[in-house]
């Protein structure tokens, strides 16, 4: 019996060569984690929640993994810190990689504050529906019962998305 999920994880940042550190990220969440089945278009944006001098690259990746989500975390949290990232715990701040769990198959998960998935705030977020359009637009997510597509449709958020470089993997 296959016991493997598709992890949808966001990933980005904006210090030093982001679009490298992305590159790099996928790499290691393939090894760590589970095979890449999918990336979105690596996409540049504005910061979302605070002013940032350099703008943001991102990009959704999709792992199928046999790891619990717990696992999943802290894999991401590993790689994050392999790849420059330091946290200083006050919001939101310019990072070099953050990696973030957007969806663990259909589950619904409420590990308040260390983990909740579906991402609470995905929906608000262009920077996070734009890549989830490009590789899961009929996605339905778990909580909202809307596509990815229809979520985007009523997105309000005005901060700027643009594509960088298409996707390397289907």
């Amino acid at each position: 019996m296959d016991r493997t999920v598709d992890a949808v994880l966001l990933i980005g940042g904006n210090l030093g060569n982001s679009a490298e550190l992305c590159h790099k990220a996928v790499e290691l969440i393939g090894t760590e984690t589970g095979t890449i089945t999918a990336t979105s278009a690596l996409y540049g944006s504005e910061a979302w929640g605070f002013e940032a001098e350099q703008h943001f690259v991102n990009q959704a990746v999709v792992a199928k993994t046999d790891l619990c989500p717990t696992l999943v975390l802290e894999k991401a949290l590993a790689i994050e810190a392999q790849l420059g990232r330091t946290r200083n715990g006050t919001g939101y701040s310019s990072r070099t990689m953050d990696i973030d769990i957007i969806f663990y198959g259909n589950q619904v998960i409420d590990n308040a504050p260390k983990l909740i998935v579906p991402h609470p705030r995905m929906h608000l977020r262009n920077f996070v529906l734009i890549p989830l359009f490009d590789i899961i637009p009929d996605y339905v997510h778990p909580v909202f019962g809307k596509t990815i597509r229809q979520l985007l449709g009523e997105c309000t958020d005005t901060c700027g998305v643009w594509c960088l470089q298409p996707s390397y993997i289907g």
